[in-house]
């Protein structure tokens, strides 16, 4: 018996000019839009509370934290942090539930203003 009725029939498909299934573009995942977490000013949240709240929400160093306090004290809002939607959202109800501001004259109990934008892409 020779090797070749034993062995098995391998037949590729034609090239064609069309590009390979891993290098086509429709074949490509789509990358999720980034969203923005956006606290808004107040009169009432004391710097303090902010800074404790960004510290404790983002893991951010005091110094970023006052930064971000003082742009959303003077720009009316800022963008404190951006990424996937999923995690926005949970950031923005992170900040939410921090909690009353007792560092205030009278004590705040409404949470921050917050919420979450698409960036542009």
């Amino acid at each position: 018996m020779s090797d070749q009725k034993h062995a098995a029939a391998v037949v590729e498909p034609p090239r064609t000019t069309r590009q390979t299934r891993a290098d086509d573009p429709r074949r490509k995942p789509k990358r999720l839009p980034p969203y923005a977490v956006v606290v808004l000013n107040d009169d009432e949240h004391t710097f303090e509370y902010v800074i404790e709240t960004f510290v404790k929400v983002f893991g951010y160093a005091p110094e970023k934290c006052f930064q971000l306090a003082e742009q959303i004290h003077t720009q009316g809002r800022a963008i404190v942090w951006s990424g996937p939607k999923e995690v926005a959202e949970l950031k923005r109800d992170q900040i939410v539930g921090a909690g009353p501001d007792f560092h205030a004259a009278r004590t705040v109990k409404w949470p921050l203003g917050v919420v979450i934008e698409p960036l542009p892409q």
